[in-house]
């Protein structure tokens, strides 16, 4: 099976959801291993009612009851352990490039590498169906689209869709990325494209 080496950097959701992590005893006088505890003294069967019981017996938010009631019931994947995300994150790419797709990873690691090359403040932060790439916020992203089709998508504001750079059919009118590049040769991730990342990296300053 194919598997990539690229060392990957711990997304900025894990970041947000550790300081909450680290803010809740102050803020509710419980810590999150205190409420989970709770939570399981209840005769509640499943994520729906767990979350019901923080929001409505607690005052917890969606998101914050969200993350409790997961917690709750698996601790091994839990979204707010850095080091849980990165062994997660290995195991998403190596996901991605299996069942016919394994011709990808080359690519995938050549539009890597050109990425890094832009600057130390480029975070590489692997979700399950998707690589997104962020300096401020998320300035591109890979993905494995299909078995005969790997996209770059791209935040490219007003620079027209014209040859090789193509609308996204996959994004929404609110969606920062409109801007997709296909890719089916390692070959192909060259000036014209390391410049078209650029710009979507500068941009993001």
């Amino acid at each position: 099976m194919a598997k990539s080496t690229i060392k990957y950097d711990v997304h900025p959701g894990v970041a947000m959801i550790r300081k909450w992590t680290d803010e809740l005893p102050g803020k509710t006088g419980r810590s999150l291993d205190q409420w989970a505890e709770l939570v399981r003294t209840q005769d509640l069967s499943d994520r729906k009612e767990r979350m019901t019981f923080l929001k409505e017996k607690h005052g917890f938010g969606t998101n914050a009851a969200w993350w409790i009631a997961d917690y709750v019931v698996d601790k091994a994947t839990w979204d707010g352990d850095p080091d849980v995300y990165l062994k997660q994150a290995e195991a998403y790419v190596d996901a991605m490039f299996t069942k016919g797709k394994e011709w990808q990873l080359p690519i995938y690691e050549k539009v890597v590498q050109e990425v890094r090359k832009l600057g130390k403040d480029v975070k590489i932060c692997p979700c399950k169906t998707m690589v997104p790439f962020y300096r401020r916020r998320e300035f591109a992203h890979i993905k494995a689209a299909t078995k005969t089709r790997f996209e770059l998508a791209l935040t490219l504001g007003e620079v027209p869709f014209k040859g090789r750079l193509k609308k996204n059919p996959r994004a929404d009118e609110k969606d920062r990325q409109q801007h997709l590049v296909e890719l089916t040769d390692a070959k192909q991730v060259d000036a014209e494209v390391t410049k078209w990342l650029r710009m979507a990296y500068e941009a993001d300053e």
